[in-house]
């Protein structure tokens, strides 16, 4: 089958862009905004609403295939692409890139993905948020081709075994962590709550005592809540580097803290999430990988997940080579194709390192549904419940997308 025509049309993501900069030179909340000038180059106002391109691809049989460009909500900060706004890329898709893909042939999603993930334009690479969309459109087209589910097309090129289980969902709070925690609970998230730590006086405590309550609260709810007798979720939150913060980065004190966090949790099991911020990807693998050999020569369970400098897919291999961390985050989008997040989902299984297929509160229903194609196919440790920030609209995409997948796949085909 071949490609008749590339169409662009512009959309909202489940969330909004932050100027990350600004926010952490002071910008005071105003009601959902923020007040003051933006500090980073793009932004026109401190938050801003998230800006989705749906790119279409039109087979010759007319079947439409479509994937979403979308970017995370800290666009332009730490080393990322710029703010992703949709005027300034729909020509540059269907006038550039556009014509590249019209009048070829859908054979191949991994060598197509791979062509257009390295393409470049004036030098350049395309933006992370275009290579991210047309990838998803190019497995979506590949799999109306050959009459599969996109879980498969995966599968089948790159050589996995289906199995028709569950991936493991993570919903996250955002700064509503005490509704939004009951809310997960009711619905049985299996990994929760986030809980975005990400202030050492308001959330985290001067001596880490807000955060230990928070998780004795957590506990506590669990048991309330709980949807069915054997419910027993990971416990995971991202601290956004407060831990080094609030304990001048010694790493005694921060096991020390880790052992209190531990306890508190018990007997669930607890994953944090950037424990510090060492501003830059080297020092950040040294400090992780410190911490974790402290952790373990504790004999403390608790997991630690690199997020904080490790973006790329080139970061992930740096962190996993030196099993800096028990387990990785892989944002989807800051990846760009696909194809790179399939690989780093691999790599961390190949390196015995956890896997936590992530991305963002800013994307569309329509990638965090192509993800769960993904995520079925190479069977990360857990995924992310996206888009938003309500945790009942990205639980109720990630969710029933998978157990729809799941039931064809399992009538379709002898799986594991």
């Amino acid at each position: 089958m071949k490609i008749k025509k590339v169409l662009a049309s512009p959309g909202l993501t489940g969330f909004y862009f932050d100027d990350q900069r600004a926010i952490k030179e002071g910008a005071a909340s105003d009601g959902f905004s923020y007040s003051g000038q933006p500090a980073t180059e793009g932004f026109t106002f401190i938050r801003q609403a998230g800006e989705a391109i749906s790119i279409m691809i039109v087979l010759d049989d007319g079947q439409v295939a479509h994937g979403d460009c979308t970017a995370v909500q800290y666009s332009g900060a730490g080393g990322r692409d710029p703010l992703f706004l949709a005027e300034d890329f729909i020509s540059v898709i269907e006038e550039e890139i556009g014509p590249q893909l019209v009048g070829r042939t859908i054979d191949s999603f991994k060598d197509m993905a791979e062509e257009f993930d390295r393409l470049t334009m004036n030098g350049d690479r395309l933006h992370t948020a275009v290579r991210y969309g047309i990838t998803q459109a190019i497995l979506d087209a590949v799999a109306k081709d050959r009459k599969k589910t996109m879980t498969e097309i995966v599968a089948e090129e790159y050589g996995l075994i289906l199995k028709a289980k569950r991936v493991s969902v993570f919903a996250q709070t955002g700064d509503d962590r005490y509704s939004n925690a009951d809310k997960m609970i009711m619905k049985g998230a299996d990994v929760l709550p986030h809980g975005l730590i990400n202030n050492v006086a308001d959330k985290l405590g001067r001596n880490g005592e807000k955060l230990v309550r928070y998780i004795e609260w957590l506990k506590q709810r669990v048991e309330i809540l709980k949807p069915r007798p054997d419910f027993k979720p990971v416990f995971h939150i991202d601290v956004y580097g407060t831990i080094g913060l609030a304990f001048d980065n010694n790493f005694g004190k921060m096991t020390d803290y880790l052992q209190q966090l531990e306890t508190a949790a018990a007997p669930y099991d607890l994953q944090i999430e950037g424990p510090m911020d060492s501003g830059s990807r080297e020092k950040q693998i040294d400090d992780m990988k410190t911490l974790k050999a402290e952790v373990h020569c504790r004999g403390l369970q608790v997991k630690l997940v690199a997020d904080e400098w490790c973006n790329t897919l080139s970061d992930i291999k740096e962190f996993v080579d030196h099993q800096a961390c028990d387990m990785v985050q892989i944002k989807t989008p800051d990846l760009g194709g696909l194809n790179n997040t399939i690989e780093a989902v691999l790599y961390c299984q190949e390196n015995r390192m956890g896997a936590y297929q992530g991305g963002t509160c800013n994307e569309t229903e329509r990638s965090a549904q192509i993800c769960v194609h993904v995520a079925l196919a190479t069977r990360p440790d857990q995924m992310l419940a996206k888009p938003g920030m309500g945790v009942d609209e990205g639980l109720s995409v990630v969710t029933n997308e998978m157990e729809r997948t799941l039931r064809l796949l399992r009538i379709q085909n002898p799986i594991q």
